[in-house]
């Protein structure tokens, strides 16, 4: 069986002035990055598409993930290309990926099988920059810090309240915690920093919450940065910070453009993780994507109950935009393993622990349908594996749930194994409805993160530790009332603890921190034992990775 690597080095793509054109942009609106990667010209873009209605907006998420995988970009790809064999004006609208989950565990971000996108090794490694360029601004912004407490400190900025921590974009566990400006009084002024992985900073988030450049230099502002002695807030502005990093944003903030296997046109576009971050694509890409296409989809990051939140109660809010249907994104073996089913049993057929594992998927669609009023629709990813039983089982329950859903083979068939699950969803786009949330940002921080705890995981009460409560009441104190909450939790389970498998109920969610992105306009919430700089596993993915004589690359999955 060819490898997802070898499929993408034998596809014949289009150059990117093709792939450009087929949507309508001529050669002022391209920036080429070599022949099959390129960024849009959102200034000259949007200025020529001001006019058009956007496209209808189609959500791709899925249940909580397991270590088996499942599939989700790959289901939104072959969607697209299934989209696009049905004649329709399709434009696809992803994450970028992020070095780190690429050489640890997790893989790359381009899909697999023949529902993947193009170029793989360029996009899943250094692809046009844009990771690197929220490296640098984020760390451009963290030396300013330093400089100006080494310089005298006239902001009186105490060290033991600096909240930007320094970046990179790889998985590395022994930065967590660090302490930096040892040596001479010329080489710093000493104090404990650490580092979060780029991908979790606030500039990543703020990259793909703003809608322009004007927008993208006030947020950049509005990072706070620490308090002075009398705490009293700052902000980047105040160290005449935001310019320059915009700057080193200006390429960064223009979406990409890439294609699929199938020539189908992807705008890939920021990488924020669903788990520590908010989950979701750029505005920026996701409102170009819908003005050139009359269908664009996008995906939130792992599970419903991350990304899907995130992505509707602040991208959403944020960008005015409400998608017209979500497709929910489901695998046998996924739910055999919320059923109690063993990692190594996935391959085993087993209905009792299928139909233990319904409760995950029940929950997703009934907060997606019940609490956001949207419209669903169940893609069942199907892998080689999965028995006749347990596919008629699993259609059976989802059809008395009143919910359609459709079988996909996109990793194996690429845009005709999606074809069902696209006439589905088109279907499903007759009845748009309004825009519902399950709090409201008027609301008291801690009443919003309850709302979500007991609404959408099924907590029954919430624990926050002393240090939340003192950051949180600090930042209502500082007028951060209203902003909406950003849960960083495990992606694994509806709680904070990934042990619990399926849709556990009456468990406390326990609150250890809290952290304001006032640029990026929403507070980060830390629940149980999650970590703004994940660690690389036992046995990376990086010990597979390599180069041949002639310079491709090998092992890439």
């Amino acid at each position: 069986m060819k490898t997802d690597l070898q499929i993408a080095q034998e596809a014949k793509p289009a150059s990117i002035e093709e792939i450009a054109a087929s949507i309508g942009l001529d050669r002022d609106d391209l920036i080429p990055y070599g022949g099959l990667k390129g960024k849009i010209n959102t200034v000259s873009a949007l200025k020529k598409l001001g006019h058009r209605e956007p496209g209808k907006l189609i959500l791709v998420t899925a249940i909580n993930p397991t270590p088996a995988g499942e599939g989700k970009t790959t289901v939104s790809i072959g969607l697209a290309d299934a989209l696009r064999r049905e004649n329709k004006n399709a434009v696809l609208a992803l994450r970028e990926p992020s070095l780190g989950p690429v050489f640890g565990m997790k893989g790359g971000a381009t899909g697999g099988g023949h529902s993947q996108v193009l170029p793989m090794e360029e996009i899943n490694l250094h692809f046009t920059g844009d990771l690197h360029a929220v490296t640098s601004a984020n760390n451009l912004l963290c030396a300013m810090i330093d400089n100006h407490r080494q310089h005298g400190n006239e902001l009186q900025l105490s060290g033991k309240t600096i909240c930007v921590r320094r970046c990179m974009d790889m998985n590395d566990r022994q930065l967590r915690n660090i302490v930096c400006g040892l040596g001479r009084p010329v080489d710093g002024v000493t104090r404990e920093d650490g580092f979060d992985i780029t991908a979790a900073t606030e500039v990543m988030a703020i990259l793909c919450m703003a809608d322009g450049y004007a927008d993208l230099k006030r947020r950049l502002n509005n990072i706070t940065i620490g308090y002075t002695y009398d705490g009293q807030p700052l902000t980047a502005g105040d160290l005449n910070a935001g310019g320059a990093m915009a700057a080193l944003l200006k390429d960064a903030m223009m979406p990409n453009l890439v294609q699929t296997l199938e020539q189908t046109p992807v705008l890939m576009h920021g990488g924020p993780f669903a788990n520590i971050a908010h989950g979701c694509n750029s505005i920026i890409a996701t409102k170009t994507a819908m003005l050139l296409g009359d269908y664009t989809i996008t995906e939130a990051g792992f599970g419903a109950d991350l990304g899907a939140e995130k992505f509707l109660d602040i991208k959403c809010r944020n960008a005015d935009i409400w998608p017209d249907a979500v497709v929910l994104v489901a695998t046998v073996r996924a739910l055999k393993y919320h059923g109690g089913a063993k990692k190594d049993d996935l391959t085993t057929p087993d209905v009792n622990a299928l139909e233990r594992g319904f409760t995950n998927l029940d929950r997703h669609i009934d907060n997606l349908r019940g609490i956001y009023g949207l419209n669903v629709v169940v893609a069942i990813n199907r892998f080689a594996t999965d028995s006749a039983e347990e596919i008629a089982l699993l259609q059976s329950h989802i059809e008395n749930l009143g919910v359609p859903c459709a079988m996909t083979t996109a990793w194996a068939d690429g845009g005709a194994g999606a074809l069902d699950l696209a006439q589905k969803t088109l279907a499903s786009l007759a009845s748009h409805r309004l825009p519902a949330h399950p709090y409201d940002y008027a609301q008291p921080i801690r009443d919003k993160v309850r709302e979500i705890a007991t609404k959408i995981y099924g907590a029954e009460t919430v624990d926050f530790d002393t240090t939340a409560k003192k950051k949180i009441r600090q930042f209502e104190e500082n007028g951060y009332a209203n902003l909406p909450v950003c849960i960083a939790k495990t992606q694994y389970s509806f709680s904070d603890d990934p042990t619990k498998l399926g849709a556990p109920t009456g468990f406390d969610l326990e609150v250890r921190d809290a952290k304001l992105n006032s640029g990026a306009g929403f507070i980060v919430i830390l629940c149980g034992d999650i970590m703004r700089m994940p660690g690389l596993p036992k046995v990376p993915a990086a010990v597979n990775i390599s180069i041949d004589d002639a310079g491709n690359i090998e092992g890439l999955f």
